[in-house]
């Protein structure tokens, strides 16, 4: 932070050296490891880009800010684990963040305010917002070297707290609170979509179109892309798995257990039993079963692939039997499709955790809509380049499968001392920081990679 003069604090001795404390220690940083960062976003150029679809209407030669400086100073802040707009009172100060806004340092000029920078999140439309989207979709494409074979498309919905009368909050049952429903669109960890909803709606409300135009645009570059759409029970809807035939994509997709289904399994669940009891030891019995199935209102029938899990503890003589159910119109055998494939559906949730909870994701607490999902876009942003640093500079390391908040603590966090020349710039860094040579590493590859824009 800035420069100040101050009292000691005393603290208790050491022996017979007294401790002290100040606040004179000069031009110092508790988050020098934004220069990652900083190296990150030149490579895939994201908010130089996101910069060119948010118009700005300010008449450019009366403003102090420039608005690709507010978004990096803004998203390079949540990377670091500054969640509210308030935390930029401080920080526009901090001379690291105005380093890596690419603005300068210059203790005589502060970044941009919290006002300054509501007044951007207010000021962005919906169509913007559309713009917004397609520009992570656009850095996901060109994040390959050549084309995939597949794409495996994660939707899901989760839910955002709200705690006050914001635009389109509304109670929903299953979540027994006031919320938002947003969507996330992941293609393994890589993010495509987040979307925020209102509460009161179906949880596959949009995912038709969005689905939709993905695929679009995925077979307009990869004309020859396999893509497969994968949800939970909350995404069976029979007209949108029609059009995934019609399209030629493929799903796999939870089916919620009814009085119908569990019949049809009731088979497997009996050889489930019978294997449990011969087994003796208590462990959880699978068969797995499949058959043609069409609920009243769908058009055909079709796959089904029925787990029947037996689980239970002999010597309380209890036991449950544990029904789940997929549909899809993918070749493999049932037992595959169902453990190895549709259960990796759960990394998803892990990346939203990532999203919600690390990226704060969540802090929607502007009176407006609109405004809500730009936050998001933000924390999305954020993720884009955390999830840039760890597929680039992180594979093959000890955190190349850490979580956000993890990369956050051992390379972001690092104490440095700022010194400014006439010719450069020098971040003195933390002499006793535990992750020196990982650092250094991840500096050689980032600037190994080539410009893939």
């Amino acid at each position: 932070m800035t420069e100040c003069n101050s009292q000691s604090i005393p603290f208790s001795n050491v022996g017979r050296r007294a401790v002290l404390a100040d606040f004179d220690g000069g031009t110092i940083t508790s988050d020098a490891g934004a220069v990652l960062l900083r190296e990150v976003d030149r490579q895939l150029e994201l908010v130089d880009r996101l910069d060119a679809v948010i118009p700005d209407p300010r008449n450019q030669a009366l403003i102090t800010h420039q608005q690709s400086t507010m978004l990096r100073q803004r998203i390079l802040a949540i990377a670091l684990g500054y969640e509210d707009g308030n935390d930029h009172q401080q920080l526009r100060d901090d001379p690291l963040m105005q380093l890596v806004s690419e603005r300068g340092i210059d203790p005589d000029q502060p970044l941009a305010s919290p006002p300054t920078l509501c007044r951007l999140e207010n000021r962005v439309s919906r169509k913007t917002l559309a713009d917004i989207a397609k520009v992570f979709v656009e850095v996901f494409i060109q994040s390959h070297a050549s084309a995939p074979e597949e794409l495996v498309l994660d939707f899901d919905a989760t839910d955002d707290p709200v705690h006050g009368h914001q635009v389109n909050r509304f109670f929903h049952g299953y979540y027994d609170q006031y919320c938002f429903l947003p969507l996330y669109v992941f293609c393994g960890h890589h993010l495509l979509v987040p979307y925020l909803r209102p509460a009161n709606i179906d949880a596959a409300t949009h995912t038709w179109a969005i689905l939709g135009l993905l695929v679009k645009r995925f077979r307009e570059v990869w004309p020859d892309v396999k893509i497969i759409f994968r949800g939970d029970s909350g995404f069976c809807r029979w007209k949108m798995l029609r059009w995934c035939e019609r399209h030629n994509v493929g799903y796999i997709v939870g089916l919620a257990k009814n009085k119908r289904l569990e019949p049809l399994a009731r088979a497997a669940m009996d050889q489930a039993a019978e294997m449990f009891k011969k087994a003796g030891d208590a462990q959880p019995q699978r068969v797995f079963t499949e058959f043609p199935y069409a609920a009243g209102s769908w058009d055909k029938e079709r796959r089904v692939i029925a787990k029947a899990e037996y689980l239970g503890a002999p010597e309380q003589g209890k036991h449950k039997e544990n029904y789940r159910f997929v549909v899809t119109n993918l070749a493999e055998e049932g037992p595959w499709l169902y453990e190895k494939f549709y259960c990796k559906r759960g990394d998803a949730e892990n990346r939203i955790k990532e999203q919600q909870l690390g990226l704060f994701a969540d802090r929607t607490s502007c009176h407006e809509f609109v405004p809500n999902q730009f936050r998001v876009m933000l924390s999305a942003a954020a993720y884009v380049l955390l999830q840039h640093l760890r597929q680039t500079a992180l594979a093959g390391t000890e955190l190349a499968e850490a979580q956000v908040t993890t990369i956050r603590l051992k390379l972001l966090k690092i104490g440095g001392l700022v010194k400014r020349t006439a010719r450069r710039i020098v971040l003195h860094l933390a002499s006793g920081c535990p992750q020196q040579q990982l650092f250094r590493l991840i500096a050689a590859k980032l600037f190994a990679v080539p410009n893939t824009t």
